[in-house]
């Protein structure tokens, strides 16, 4: 409910001074309508506590745009929020989810995360399908939402600011997955509660995997921005690490051809069970956390893309480890749900002042 700088108003002092809540913030749905984003429809959240984020309902309700007290959090790159009929699964050697890669959030599963390849897919029992081939994280992130609703909910004198949408990943012989999720903020507050549930609704036996990509970008990300996180061990490091050695700790300035380094940390939950990772930037007082279920999500990466052009910061939780899909059915550690089985995933996006 805010930190004291920004205290909300309660009901009956907004209802005295505005015929509308929308005078102290609230949820407005619009309709994107020019060049790559034209036709996504995108709900508007504004906390009145310094928070303003777009959820992307045609990009399966992932977070777009993110600013807190006029600074800009949420990652913008060059694809921009690319309509999701433009979207090519296969092409590019899978990679072509790179093409629509933009926001705070962009969610990567139902069925596979990481890297792309064949699998075998025999539990679907179509013998003219005997193996699926994945792209980089999966469909998921380009799977329009159906919006089951949304508004402001007063109750015991707190304002909540909600979304709700369902995500069906579904084929014909193949998987048909369902994810629920629901977005919460209160009026006055300074942080995202993402609410999100997976369940197989079809008959056969599924693979899962689920991944945040959480990107955090300028100007909160700048030259001397930290990243904080109580890691017990980095159990594994993309060789660009030793190759160019540039410190994950604290941020260099954007680099001429950096080649993305990625980490797989261990992070050592807090006392009440649950893990958080921050980036802190102390020239502009902000900086952002995310808090997350580690049981949920064992597995966590940190991504630096320093690039020119494309300077970013991924914090990554995930139901699944570096080597993915492959190596998760071989070592027995790969997610499988029967029908009606489900997941569940509560995470905390917490915008942060000095």
């Amino acid at each position: 409910m805010g930190d004291g700088v920004n205290a909300p108003a309660g009901r009956d002092v907004i209802a005295r001074h505005a015929g509308d809540l929308a005078a102290a913030g609230g949820v407005r749905l619009v309709v994107l309508d020019d060049g790559a984003e034209r036709g996504i429809r995108v709900l508007e959240f504004r906390t009145g506590g310094g928070l303003r984020f777009d959820v992307l309902v045609d990009r399966a309700m992932d977070i777009g745009l993110a600013e807190f007290d006029d600074i800009s959090v949420g990652w913008r790159s060059a694809t921009g929020f690319r309509h999701p009929g433009l979207h090519e699964h296969n092409d590019e050697d899978g990679l072509s989810w790179l093409r629509s890669m933009s926001g705070l959030l962009v969610s990567a599963g139902l069925d596979h995360t990481l890297f792309g390849g064949a699998v075998p897919s025999g539990q679907y029992a179509y013998p003219p399908r005997q193996q699926v081939r994945h792209g980089l994280h999966g469909r998921v992130a380009n799977i329009p939402a159906r919006l089951t609703g949304y508004g402001e909910r007063w109750a015991d004198g707190r304002c909540v600011l909600w979304a709700e949408g369902e995500v069906r990943q579904a084929a014909i012989f193949g998987e048909h997955l369902v994810l629920r999720r629901r977005i919460e903020a209160d009026l006055g507050g300074t942080e995202i509660r993402l609410s999100d549930t997976v369940t197989n609704a079809g008959f056969d036996r599924t693979p899962h995997m689920f991944l945040y990509h959480v990107n955090v970008g300028w100007p909160l990300l700048e030259a001397g921005a930290r990243f904080d996180a109580a890691v017990a061990g980095t159990p594994w490091r993309s060789d660009s690490v030793a190759e160019q050695g540039f410190s994950h700790l604290v941020m260099p300035a954007p680099q001429p051809g950096f080649v993305e380094q990625v980490y797989e940390h261990v992070i050592t939950p807090d006392a009440d069970g649950r893990s958080r990772a921050r980036l802190v930037n102390d020239r502009l007082g902000r900086g952002f956390e995310l808090d997350y279920d580690p049981a949920a999500f064992p597995a966590f990466f940190e991504w630096l893309n320093l690039r020119e052009g494309a300077y970013a910061v991924g914090l990554e939780p995930s139901t699944h480890h570096v080597a993915g899909d492959a190596a998760a059915r071989a070592d027995g550690s790969m997610t499988w749900l029967e029908h009606g089985e489900e997941r569940r995933y509560a995470t905390v996006f917490r915008f942060t002042r000095a």
